[in-house]
């Protein structure tokens, strides 16, 4: 892939790869609104803006890799057998991406997410997180053939199998017991040091990953080894910060599987979430402004 920097903002342009990406992990249907103040008990806010999109981590990931390369992104996820659903699956079938939906007789999980003036943000979901899982009947021999593989939501021996790619990357949100259970090598556990139902402990973990990110919006993060980073300023007004943390995600796991260094990987990351915050939920082509 051409690289180019560009000192000023420390921004890269590309020629897309060809590298082979898969994404494991959930769908959400949100519902994205710019609102006068955040609900306060007893008082009325106002929507100024509204857009509706599939979203979650998955979608979020598997979305934000398809940008970077010119073959499509293989994702693994389960959808319940209902409006939301179907609507999922065609708005991200649409945007290129090649589905392996396990159907459930249980509703698609919800939610909003409200920003402010202030850009402070507060997300509510609705109904049961929906995980695709190894008993799923998905071709997951797919999985054998990539480059790169991101993990948001599974179960212990799709990590198995998916540690045959060169590149394997999960959150802490799978769940702890189920990334131990797989006694998996990883090459990146990301995750927010700002949100508690994140954290966790070295001690916790079985296999210590090769890189371990903690990230925290404006103030950097840490990387394990490695030490603090700062996260760059932005070029545009910010609007919302939701999916910048999975488009960071995104952005460490094609700069490890194109072997690029880590802090190379990690110049990508911050480009990618720093821009996700300039527009409306996760996906900017969908934010008309």
């Amino acid at each position: 892939m051409a690289f180019e920097k560009n000192d000023k903002f420390a921004d890269y342009k590309f020629k897309k790869g060809n590298l082979n990406f898969a994404v494991v992990g959930h769908v959400e249907w949100m519902n994205f609104l710019k609102v006068d103040q955040l609900p306060k008990p007893g008082v009325i806010s106002h929507s100024e803006k509204s857009l509706e999109n599939p979203a979650g981590a998955g979608s979020v990931i598997a979305k934000r890799l398809s940008e970077l390369t010119l073959n499509q992104i293989h994702f693994f996820t389960a959808l319940g057998n209902d409006e939301y659903g179907d609507r999922c699956f065609k708005i991200l079938s649409n945007m290129g991406i090649k589905l392996h939906v396990a159907w459930r007789d249980k509703p698609t999980r919800r939610g909003f997410s409200m920003v402010d003036y202030r850009e402070d943000r507060a997300i509510t979901v609705i109904g049961e997180r929906l995980a695709p899982n190894y008993k799923d009947n998905l071709d997951w021999s797919i999985l054998k053939k990539m480059d790169g593989i991101f993990i948001t939501a599974s179960d212990s021996e799709i990590f198995k199998i998916a540690r045959s790619a060169s590149i394997l990357c999960t959150t802490p949100r799978v769940g702890l017991n189920t990334i131990n259970k797989s006694n998996v090598l990883l090459d990146g556990l990301i995750c927010s040091n700002l949100d508690p139902g994140e954290f966790f402990s070295f001690s916790e973990l079985s296999v210590m990953p090769k890189y371990t990110i903690k990230t925290e919006g404006e103030k950097g993060g840490i990387i394990f080894p490695g030490g603090r980073y700062k996260a760059l300023k932005n070029k545009k007004l910010k609007v919302d910060s939701y999916g910048c943390g999975d488009s960071f995600a995104a952005g460490i796991l094609y700069g490890m599987a194109s072997k690029w260094d880590i802090d190379k990987s990690l110049n990508l990351a911050k480009v990618m979430g720093r821009d996700a915050s300039e527009f409306l939920g996760p996906y900017a082509n969908n934010d008309k402004k």
